[in-house]
């Protein structure tokens, strides 16, 4: 299962999909929103993806990852649109028959996710925002262009 959604997520029914009697291991991690960024109070974050592009892209990594690690079930939701203070943005649910090759994929999906996918946050302050980790992406997003 790949989404991305403006609905809030359910960590339970993500980690749900992988869940089979073959698996040993089951290993969600939960992207959350913090309320501060070097030392300046967030508000909110807003993401903004390319949603055809971002789609294929986690369905590349979600391959990629099963391959390498010789798993089978991973599931990955994503939020767009406006996520509030302790909201959840992310989940990535990886199964395994064992947990280290579940521990393991998990961080390396995340992390090729963060990397590779369209998918962009802007940070909300009191006194501004600001496009975060979208300078050396190959896609930008449109309003990255004007300064808010």
């Amino acid at each position: 299962m790949i989404e991305i959604t403006h609905r809030r997520l359910d960590p339970e029914q993500v980690t749900q999909q992988v869940k089979q009697d073959t698996n040993g291991a089951v290993v969600t991690f939960l992207g959350a929103t913090r309320d501060n960024f070097e030392g300046k109070r967030v508000l909110k974050l807003e993401y903004e993806a390319f949603e055809e592009m971002a789609l294929k892209k986690l369905e590349e990594i979600r391959q990629e990852i099963m391959a390498e690690f010789g798993i089978e079930d991973i599931a990955i939701a994503h939020r767009i649109g406006p996520v509030d203070i302790g909201e959840i943005s992310l989940v990535v649910a990886v199964a395994s028959p064992h947990r280290k090759e579940a521990f393991f994929a998990c961080h390396k999906l995340v992390d090729r996710l963060k990397e590779t996918v369209p998918i962009w946050k802007k940070e909300v302050y009191e006194d501004g925002s600001r496009w975060v980790a979208c300078e050396d992406h190959e896609f930008a997003p449109e309003s990255h262009a004007h300064p808010t």
